[in-house]
C-alpha cells in the first residue's frame, strides 16, 4: 500500500512541476533575474556556508538549493519526482550555478543509499515536507545518516496544528498525530496561482506532531538547539490571512495569533576526543 501511496504522489508532483515553474508564485525568471541567496532567518541560523556540503531533502525543482549555491556552498538535491530534478538541473544551468549543484533522483527514505553513503555538514528540509511521508521516524534515520558528526538540520515546514485545522474555520477537523493510514484528497489544482487543472488528482498526506519529530530526531542522536513556532506562512492558507511581505501571511490585527509554521534546528553531536 506504501508502494501505492508513493507513486500517486510522485505522479501528482510530475503533474504540478510544469505549472509551478510557469507560476507567479515561484517567479522563476524573476528569481534568475534576482540572483538571491539564503533568506535572512537561514543565515541567522546557519551562518556561512561557503565551502559547507548541503543537502535539501525533497527539494522539488531546485529554488531554495540554488540559494546556498550562489553563496559558496556545494549543494546536493533529492527529489522522487524525474521531472522537478530535470528542470533542477536545467535551472542550475542557467544560473550558472552547474559546478556546485547536483541533482538526484530519489525517494527521500532511499536517499541513503542513491547518495552512496555520503555525508554532509547541513541538512536542509524546506516548507511543505513532512505531510508526505508516513513515519517521521524512519526520516529522522535518513537525516541521522547523512549528517557528518558536528553537521546541522535545519527544518521548517508548516506547523501540524495548522495542518489539523479545517481549510474553511478555525477549528480542528484532522488528526495532529501521526496515523497509519493516510489522509486523502483529491484536488485538480495546485497550491499555486494557476487554476490550470493536473491530471493525477489524488494525493496521500499524513500529520506528524512536534512531539513526534522532535523525539524521532533525539532518538536518531540528534541534539536539539532551537525549536521555533512561527505566527506566519508563505502561502494565503485561509482567506482571513493577511501579506504583511512578499509569501508573509498572518491573521489580521484583532484576531488571536495561530501557530502557523515552525523551524527545528538540531546538529550531531561530535563524538567525544579519543573516541
Amino acid at each position: 500500500m506504501q508502494d501505492e501511496h508513493r507513486q500517486a504522489n510522485r505522479a501528482m508532483w510530475d503533474d504540478r512541476t510544469g505549472i509551478h515553474l510557469e507560476s507567479t508564485f515561484y517567479d522563476v525568471d524573476g528569481w534568475l533575474a534576482r540572483a538571491p541567496g539564503p533568506r535572512p532567518r537561514e543565515v541567522d541560523a546557519l551562518g556561512e556556508v561557503a565551502g559547507l556540503r548541503l543537502v535539501h531533502l525533497q527539494c522539488h525543482f531546485g529554488l531554495d538549493t540554488l540559494t546556498f549555491a550562489r553563496v559558496g556552498a556545494q549543494v546536493t538535491g533529492v527529489d522522487f519526482s524525474l521531472p522537478a530534478i530535470t528542470a533542477a538541473r536545467d535551472l542550475a544551468r542557467r544560473a550558472g550555478l552547474s559546478e556546485r549543484a547536483t541533482f538526484v533522483q530519489s525517494d527521500v527514505y532511499d536517499a541513503t543509499t542513491a547518495l552512496g553513503g555520503a555525508t554532509f555538514d547541513i541538512v536542509y528540509v524546506s516548507l511543505g515536507a513532512l505531510c508526505w511521508l508516513p513515519d517521521v521516524d524512519r526520516w529522522a534515520g535518513v537525516v541521522s545518516d547523512l549528517l557528518a558528526p558536528g553537521g546541522r538540520l535545519y527544518l521548517h515546514d508548516v506547523h501540524p496544528a495548522a495542518w489539523a485545522l479545517a481549510d474553511d474555520d478555525v477549528r480542528f477537523a484532522y488528526t495532529y498525530y501521526q496515523e497509519t493510514g493516510p489522509f486523502v484528497e483529491d484536488s485538480e489544482t495546485t497550491y499555486t496561482d494557476s487554476t490550470r487543472p493536473i491530471e493525477h488528482t489524488r494525493s496521500y498526506e499524513w500529520n506528524h506532531s512536534l512531539g513526534e519529530i522532535v523525539t524521532a530526531l533525539l532518538a536518531r542522536g540528534l541534539r536539539i538547539t532551537g525549536l521555533t513556532e512561527h505566527d506566519w506562512t508563505p502561502w494565503q492558507r485561509w482567506p482571513f490571512l493577511v501579506e504583511v511581505d512578499r509569501h508573509r501571511w498572518t491573521t489580521p490585527p484583532g484576531m488571536p495569533r495561530l501557530p502557523l509554521t515552525f523551524t527545528v534546528l538540531a546538529d550531531r553531536v561530535l563524538p567525544p576526543e579519543g573516541a
